[in-house]
């Protein structure tokens, strides 16, 4: 039916049932005079019919699809009829200097009847209909599925898999932690326990699938009910988080698999939006490395802030033309994107291209980072994160950038590593450059990202493909890890907050042992390990089994955001550190241990942890 039909048929119903409720109610309260119509049911019926038609089209009654009918609708109804007969009591009192109380009140209740009963036989027939049809349709062969969550997103759900009868999902019973609800039913399914419960339901009532249908739930609480949920079954999906929800509906196509994502028992940080929009809103704003996982990402983040012009540089041109081609479809005219391909190695190129933009930001992701392959080519990560790193950084300082922010890494911290050194060499040489500059110089560092280009998860996703083994190096190798958009919100905040010379750091949680990481992406994968092995290699050169967020001595009073922390790193001076560097650049070993001796004085091979947590206290209190 097209929609003027429809609101054709609901004009004439409701006017019909407008009449009957005036005539049903006159005839009620006087059966002896039932056919003498005087000039108040005349004018009562007048106004009656044409506030109800006004107030049915101001709120919306006639748009609402009555097959989903809900309290939201059966306030809407009361609203129309309440201020319908409200309008007309008053015409009465105008008019006839009366209001016909009794008839008035009892035309309101025949009036609410006889409109809400319409509308709920229309969606009784609807899914009668609906229900006939589904049994036309070949039965599937059904997952009996758990629900985790009798709130409004698990009830939506219940709705959507009820009205998709092509769904290979069969709902069956609730678990809640709310008392309240416990041993009672929602939408026909019984609420069999808590989430504590979780194994014993799962027993009784045949569960092949979980559903997570908690948008809000805590990540350590979801991945402990994650853990417990792979002991008794194969299959378990989420629900998106309601931030990812933009229309604040559920549907079933947006039920998900569980990410490795999921288990990093960590919030997602909270950006300052209204100081971050007043910064970047209408500037020009530079990215180097923006094809890369890390600043693609901030491309994207970045133009919700709305500046008024991405200028992309990179040196590989296919990940640029992509970043670009994704940004230009979204934002269209909205903001101006500028592509430079360049090498941040070429130091004219860079004050060239500083120059011709005179950007107010430069984020730097430009780096080599993959640890191994430094260690066999210190040269290169010399060349690209230290000299690279310079270039970019006084080429901004001639252009009176506004703040610039190097991306760092936690393998900076006492590195063990040529890679870690060098960026770490790349922070010495922004904070050096701080102290002369009208630029605000700043450095974020931040753990292993999932899922970015070289990162272990990919690899690890791979290995699972070809049935195995996923090979880790050691049994109690511990790293932090963040999501690519987390370490992205870090660096745009960091911008934001910058006052020059930081060293920012995000509370990035309890270090996860790679192990553990391993395992849990075999299970999410739908094996076991058994199926799939574990295999240990050996640490690699460079690597260490314990990565640190910061030293004893890079204390700064003070918290500067919800979970943002400054670590303000011991002055070194970087003429002197440039200069050992290029008296050790013809020989490779010389220059790995040159690095190494210039950044890691004081050599540790395990964490202190007692250092570490006396360092975070302070820097919350």
């Amino acid at each position: 039916m097209t929609y003027r039909a429809r609101m054709f048929s609901l004009v004439c119903i409701d006017s019909a049932i407008v009449l009957v409720s005036i005539f049903m109610s006159h005839f009620i309260l006087n059966p002896l005079s039932s056919y003498d119509v005087t000039d108040m049911i005349i004018v009562t019926s007048l106004t009656l019919l044409i506030t109800h038609h006004v107030f049915s089209y101001v709120f919306g009654l006639y748009r609402r699809v009555w097959r989903y009918a809900s309290m939201e609708e059966l306030v809407g109804l009361f609203s129309v009829v309440t201020s319908s007969v409200i309008i007309t009591a008053i015409v009465q009192k105008i008019f006839f200097n009366n209001i016909y109380a009794r008839g008035l009140t009892l035309t309101y209740m025949l009036h609410i009847l006889l409109l809400g009963g319409v509308r709920f036989w229309w969606r009784f027939t609807q899914v009668i209909i609906f229900d006939l049809k589904s049994k036309e349709i070949e039965p599937l062969q059904k997952k009996r599925t758990l629900i985790i969550g009798a709130g409004s997103t698990g009830r939506m759900l219940l709705r959507q898999l009820k009205e998709h009868p092509t769904t290979e999902l069969e709902p069956v019973a609730f678990l809640d932690d709310n008392n309240s609800v416990q041993q009672l039913n929602i939408g026909g399914l019984p609420v069999a326990g808590t989430i504590k419960d979780l194994t014993k339901v799962a027993k009784r009532y045949k569960i092949d699938h979980v559903v997570i249908a908690i948008p809000s739930l805590k990540r350590q609480k979801l991945n402990e009910i994650i853990t417990e949920a792979n002991k008794v079954v194969n299959d378990v999906q989420i629900l998106p988080m309601i931030g990812d929800l933009a229309t604040g509906k559920i549907s079933v196509n947006e039920i998900r698999d569980v990410s490795i994502e999921d288990l990093l028992g960590r919030e997602p940080v909270q950006l300052d939006t209204k100081g971050i929009v007043n910064k970047v809103k209408n500037k020009t704003v530079l990215i180097t490395g923006a094809g890369g996982s890390i600043g693609s990402e901030l491309c994207r983040q970045l133009c919700t802030f709305k500046p008024k012009r991405l200028v992309l540089l990179g040196h590989g041109e296919n990940s640029i033309y992509n970043i670009e081609m994704e940004l230009r479809s979204k934002y269209k005219d909205k903001i101006e994107f500028c592509t430079e391909i360049a090498d941040i190695q070429d130091r004219e190129k860079m004050f060239e291209v500083l120059d011709k933009y005179k950007p107010s930001f430069v984020f730097h992701a430009a780096a080599h980072k993959h640890v191994p392959l430094m260690e066999r080519n210190p040269e290169e990560a010399v060349k690209n994160n230290i000299y690279g790193t310079k270039n970019v950084a006084e080429a901004a300082d001639a252009a009176n950038v506004d703040t610039f922010v190097l991306i760092s890494t936690d393998k900076a911290v006492n590195p063990t590593s040529v890679m870690g050194a060098t960026k770490r060499i790349a922070e010495i040489l922004v904070q050096n450059l701080d102290k002369r500059s009208d630029t605000r110089f700043v450095a974020v560092r931040f753990g292993n990202v999932l899922g970015s280009r070289g990162s272990v998860v990919p690899l690890f996703k791979k290995q699972i493909a070809r049935g195995g083994p996923v090979t880790v190096t050691h049994p109690d190798m511990t790293r932090y890890f963040m999501t690519i958009p987390e370490a992205s919100r870090l660096v745009i905040q960091a911008g934001a907050l910058a006052s020059g010379g930081e060293i920012f750091v995000l509370d990035m949680g309890e270090p996860v042992k790679i192990v553990d990481l391993a395992s849990n992406l075999i299970k999410l994968s739908g094996f076991t390990e058994d199926e799939i092995k574990i295999e240990f290699t050996g640490m690699r050169p460079g690597e260490k089994l314990y990565e640190e967020i910061l030293n004893e001595d890079e204390v700064h009073p003070g918290q500067v955001y919800t979970k943002i922390y400054i670590g303000k790193a011991t002055e070194e001076d970087a003429n002197e550190v440039l200069w050992e560097i290029e008296h050790s650049l013809d020989n490779r070993e010389a220059l790995r241990e040159t690095l190494l001796h210039l950044t890691n004085k004081k050599k540790s091979t395990t964490p202190n942890h007692d250092a570490i947590k006396k360092v975070l206290t302070a820097v919350v209190n």
